[in-house]
């Protein structure tokens, strides 16, 4: 229990402090001194500290508290150990704010620092895609140098455990998709022409383009998040030191197994979406064997790979993204989480990017 008593001796008021001063009873002793340092008016206040028994950080807080709001504040008979935790603040230093927001720019000076860190990060994002490169092309000379039980590990968690999602959604989009164009197909009689739809779309734009948005949104944040943690524990730095490269060693290892499961989840997403479509046709009277054929009448083997090839760029841009956000990744409490952000936010722009690059490069070249 904490107590306060107020006395006074002359020209000076003294607040006498008693008991713990601790989390759980400081707070009406603190009322009680805010009152009693306002009232004292222009007398000298003296805090006397000599029988208390006992003070954390509450405690010494109040007495702070005191000396901030006025400057004639005098401790006395403080015990030693607890004088030692006051000593540790300089209450003149706490006066003033230690991290003022800096300074707002004009309008022009704003934007200028936007496009110049908008530069740095291409600028940054092209390195690190040669590097990456470099890094694959030596692991493609030198397989015995790749960590392939980590490969392995990898692979599992980007494809194996990705599975059930990358089925529902596919799933559902292709009886979304399917039901919503059998709609208005079906006034004209045109509801067979729902398979030539769901069989290109998916094949060459929405299967492989939504397999990737998932595993940005999943693998994607997983990669910058494992680096980033890494980077804020310092391990990275101990590679560094240790003479380990850490794209080789951290990066390599990511952007194969993406490369190996990227592909074979596009495969899965298609076959799953078609059959959702076969299975929503069923109730407008398509049969299941009608949808096949009507499907491998219009997709031909140009309009698979169109899709397939796509698949592998997407892997690199989603691990190479990852990968990067999480070796940007600075000190802070929330620096990892904002590294995650940032990958899959890059990432899924990146994809759409890419995928409209290669909708040009294929109608020039008529694929």
């Amino acid at each position: 229990m904490a107590t306060l008593a107020i006395k006074d001796s002359g020209d000076a008021r003294v607040l006498e402090l008693s008991g713990r001063l601790d989390a759980s009873t400081v707070r009406p002793v603190w009322n009680d001194a805010r009152r009693a340092l306002i009232d004292a008016a222009n007398r000298r206040v003296v805090i006397d500290a000599a029988n208390v028994d006992y003070c954390d950080g509450a405690g010494i807080a109040l007495i702070v508290d005191m000396l901030r709001r006025r400057k004639d504040v005098e401790v006395a008979n403080l015990k030693p150990a607890f004088a030692a935790l006051l000593k540790q603040f300089d209450v003149q230093v706490l006066d003033h704010d230690l991290d003022p927001a800096p300074a707002r720019g004009s309008s022009i000076e704003e934007i200028g620092e936007i496009a110049a860190g908008v530069g740095r990060d291409m600028y940054e994002q092209i390195s690190f895609v040669g590097e990456t490169m470099s890094a694959l092309a030596y692991a493609a000379r030198h397989p015995s140098t790749v960590r392939w039980r980590d490969v392995w590990l990898i692979c599992e968690k980007v494809g194996a455990d990705a599975l059930p999602i990358v089925a529902l959604i596919s799933f559902l989009l292709g009886v979304i998709l399917a039901f919503q164009s059998a709609i208005p197909m079906k006034k004209f009689g045109a509801e067979i022409f729902v398979a030539d739809l769901i069989g290109l779309a998916m094949l060459r734009e929405l299967g492989p383009l939504m397999t990737a948005i998932l595993l940005a949104g999943r693998s994607g944040a997983a990669f910058a998040a494992e680096i980033g943690t890494m980077k804020v524990n310092q391990e990275v730095d101990a590679l560094t030191t240790m003479g380990l490269d850490p794209v080789r060693f951290l990066v390599t290892t990511r952007v194969i197994a993406a490369l190996l499961m990227t592909p074979l989840l596009t495969l899965f997403a298609d076959l799953v979406s078609l059959i959702g479509g076969a299975m929503t046709l069923q109730s407008f009277a398509i049969p299941f064997i009608t949808f096949i054929h009507e499907v491998e009448g219009i997709v031909d083997f140009s309009d698979f790979m169109a899709g397939f090839i796509k698949s592998f760029v997407f892997a690199v841009l989603i691990a190479g993204i990852g990968c990067l956000r999480g070796l940007q990744t600075s000190a802070g409490a929330s620096a990892v989480g904002d590294s995650a952000t940032r990958a899959v936010v890059s990432g899924i722009i990146l994809l759409v990017i890419v995928d409209g690059i290669f909708a040009v490069i294929y109608f020039f070249l008529d694929i």
